[in-house]
């Protein structure tokens, strides 16, 4: 529990391995013997084995693993894989030396950029107590201010005396500290300001304390954050010393409600400048925030177990949220969320999920490059759909504060929506296919409202379009519009549950082009046959698009024939130059709210079909044949008992006469005699036979059909030994 408690605490991390590096002779080995069994040694070999800290030795008790390296030519390669292995380095040189000062940024640092090693750099200046016999007189600041100018991954620099026991345990605190609480994903070294992430998370924790909402953290609110993250309250006096600092420097820090988000910036700001970088790193952890400060895995729930065929949707309690929200941000009211306002909303997100692909430009947007309320929503449904746990996460961010299993609905798979012929879902996917200049990107534009272009532009990537369509009735669905590219077809049905997540299918072709039509056909055909051999079948619609121009007569038939022959609708024709879209995507959302419904069926789809209906008639006979067969045998059984068992009655009631018969003994009985004797061993046959006797009720547990059968055969039995 401890050690989970620390990795929590330390991004994950349960010890720190720092590699010690530079010139021979600059005190490498010493430094490490001293700091370990804290005196200097008489005697150092030349490299040591690896040495351990113990989780005690410092205050984050998190164990330090230190590893010595040779700088000898014929070693590089061994100091090269230590080097990539390292949480940090350790880079020394000696301060009586100035030779190997110059070593540093003419050899070693560049030669870490060359192995790509991306980690903490602490520079080290040992053999301190040799320095007083060199003529440099300059500080250390002084020295090493150019060289971290040049090189920004140096995170601090220190000078030691392994001899003078000065400052030794204070190299691996700095190397452990930076690792544990590491500058770079705070603060821009250049800039000397805190990082966009950093300053969108703090921003993030300031309204989460914000508990009343006025835009300041008051007295109360202040020790409440104070005891959250550091177990400990502030004394008032300690409250009004951390203000006054603030207005000091910057007197819109803190107005008569408290500390304002400006202010609380600074401070941590000013945390990082003084070196407690410890201090933001604590608050951001007990927040769950991680190394990359973004939440932690854990605290994302795994909700979205599925399979291939189902997808994940928001409920009406996270739409309710989201629409609040909107509300919220949309300052001007204009019923849109400008760029600025959408970017405020994200503004506790590490960064705005939809300025990049595959969101980026998927929604209808306003003249000035606004979101109505149904593109906002959209939005989300599309990252629902391609990414639920990322959806979850910015819900988070951006305030969510109920259960995580209630913001999101796993819908029934769409096998069983086909065998009930309709579907309940709220969002579909539609896979748009055809070939090159047929109207795919055309079609997506129209749909999320944007001009007609002559100019032709190919597709090379999947992209992706989103907009909410009315229906009859005034229900509203989500359609989501997929465009595949031509070339990526093949690469696409490679994978057998490809079309899993196909609510539906079209393909798309120039109508007055025979070549298209021939190009979609074969798609069509693929995609067909692809959901056939899966299972994965879904409904297709053809579109005959660019219906401005002359049609082909060619395309025109066989687009007629082939939708007849495969079972689908016939082509819808369509104009978008013109407008005219013949209300196709309502369409579209109609195909896939029956599911059932326009699956195309190929020649082979067909025969196997009907092959495996004759295989299911004839494995129907050959059950019902050994149902009857199995039936029949256990009847006669049980008829030839009933028989025998009816003789033996009757030789016991004596409606049966014993003739001359020997039982047992060499004893005549005259006709018409009864003898005890044979009615004793008749019992016993009787109950032998009962012993061995199958009961008909065994029988009767199989099918309808086979009590019938049973039946049938005991009456006509029955009939033959009547005579009747």
């Amino acid at each position: 529990m401890a050690n989970a408690a620390s990795a929590a605490n330390f991004g994950g991390r349960t010890s720190v391995r720092v590699v010690v590096v530079g010139d021979r002779g600059t005190g490498k080995s010493s430094l490490i013997v001293t700091v370990a069994a804290e005196s200097f040694p008489d005697n150092v070999p030349a490299v040591l084995p690896p040495t351990r800290l113990p989780s005690d030795f410092y205050p984050d008790r998190v164990p330090v693993t230190i590893i010595d390296t040779s700088s000898s030519p014929e070693d590089r390669p061994k100091l090269a894989a230590e080097c990539r292995l390292a949480d940090a380095v350790v880079l020394t040189y000696a301060c009586d030396q100035p030779a190997t000062l110059e070593r540093l940024s003419s050899y070693w640092l560049p030669e870490m950029r060359r192995l790509e090693v991306k980690v903490p750099v602490i520079v080290v200046g040992c053999k301190l107590d040799l320095r007083e016999n060199h003529d440099d007189e300059r500080t250390l600041e002084q020295v090493m201010s150019p060289i971290m100018q040049q090189f920004r991954e140096i995170e601090t620099c220190i000078e030691c005396s392994a001899l003078k026991q000065i400052q030794v345990p204070e190299v691996f605190y700095y190397a452990q500290k930076a690792v544990l609480h590491p500058t770079a994903p705070l603060f821009d070294q250049e800039t000397q300001t805190l990082k966009p992430r950093c300053v969108k998370a703090l921003k993030r924790i300031f309204i989460l304390c914000d508990n009343d909402r006025d835009g300041a953290l008051s007295d109360v609110e202040l020790n409440k954050f104070q005891v959250r993250c550091f177990n400990a309250p502030l004394q008032l006096s300690e409250i009004v010393g951390v203000k006054k600092v603030v207005q000091e420097k910057l007197p819109d820090g803190v107005n008569e409600r408290g500390l304002t988000l400006t202010g609380f910036l600074f401070l941590h700001a000013l945390f990082i400048e003084k070196g407690r970088l410890e201090t933001t790193w604590t608050v951001l952890r007990k927040f769950g925030y991680d190394n990359d400060i973004k939440l932690r895995d854990d605290l994302i729930p795994a909700i979205f177990k599925r399979a291939p065929d189902q997808s994940v949707e928001l409920t009406s309690e996270a739409l309710d949220f989201l629409k609040g929200t909107f509300d919220m941000f949309d300052v001007d009211r204009d019923g849109f969320l400008r760029p600025a306002e959408l970017e405020d909303l994200f503004s506790t997100a590490p960064e705005s999920p939809w300025n990049e692909v595959p969101y980026k430009d998927t929604a209808e947007k306003s003249a000035l490059g606004g979101l109505s309320l149904d593109g906002f929503l959209s939005e989300w449904a599309l990252m629902t759909l391609l990414d639920p746990a990322s959806a979850l996460a910015n819900l988070i961010y951006i305030g969510y504060a109920g259960d995580p299993a209630s913001a999101f609905h796993i819908t029934k798979r769409r096998r069983l929506d086909r065998k009930r012929q309709q579907s309940q879902r709220n969002v579909f996917q539609c896979y748009v296919f055809g070939p090159k200049s047929a109207g795919k990107s055309t079609l997506l534009n129209s749909f999320i409202g944007r001009p007609f272009l002559d100019r032709y532009t190919a597709t090379t990537h999947e992209r992706f379009t989103v907009n909410v369509v009315d229906q009859l009735g005034g229900a509203k669905k989500t359609l989501v519009m997929r465009e595949i590219p031509e070339n990526e077809v093949r690469k696409l049905l490679s994978n057998k549950e490809s079309l899993s997540a196909c609510d539906i299918a079209v393909f798309i072709y120039d109508s007055s082009d025979e070549d298209s039509w021939k190009k979609a056909k074969e798609l069509l055909l693929s995609v067909a046959t692809h959901g056939e051999n899966t299972g994965y079948e879904v409904p297709c619609l053809i579109v005959s698009a660019k219906d401005d121009l002359e049609p082909s007569s060619p395309a025109m038939q066989d687009s007629t024939r082939v939708s007849q022959d495969v079972g689908v609708e016939a082509p819808i024709p369509v104009s978008m130059k013109l407008g005219d879209s013949n209300n196709v995507f309502r369409r579209i959302v109609n195909a896939a709210l029956h599911p059932h419904m326009s699956i195309p069926e190929t020649e082979a789809g067909r025969n196997r079909k009907q092959y495996q209906r004759l295989v299911s008639r004839s494995l129907m006979f050959v059950s019902v044949g050994a149902a009857v067969a199995v039936v029949g045998f256990a009847a006669y059984r049980y008829y030839h008992h009933q028989k025998r068992t009816h003789h033996y009655e009757d030789i016991l009631q004596g409606n049966i006469r014993i003739k001359n018969i020997d039982i047992n003994r060499k004893t005549k009985v005259s006709s018409g005699q009864q003898h005890p004797i044979v009615i004793v061993e008749a019992l016993n046959e009787i109950k032998t036979s009962t012993s061995r006797f199958v009961r008909p009720n065994f029988i009767a547990r199989g099918s309808p059909v086979a009590l019938t059968f049973s039946l049938l055969f005991c009456q006509n039995t029955q009939a033959r030994d009547t005579g009747e």
